[in-house]
């Protein structure tokens, strides 16, 4: 028989520690989502502006060509 096993070990892991490093994983992957939906959220939002500075300029466009025709 070998005597140098540890008997102190621990035969079973700490459900705990589990929990604990799913529920940081869980946290990361919900702040990335997070930060991915922001960032999208700020394209859409430059996306919008471009759009409406667009519609504004062919507005004005069109109000200039218009004026001609008076």
């Amino acid at each position: 028989m070998v005597s140098d096993i540890d008997d102190n070990f621990p035969d079973d892991t700490s459900d705990s520690s589990i929990d604990d490093n799913n529920e940081n994983n869980s946290l990361k992957g919900t702040s990335l989502a997070e930060k991915e939906a922001q960032e999208q959220a700020q394209k859409n939002l430059l996306a919008r502006k471009r759009i409406d500075e667009l519609r504004e300029k062919k507005r004005l466009k069109d109000l200039l060509d218009d004026s001609e025709d008076w």
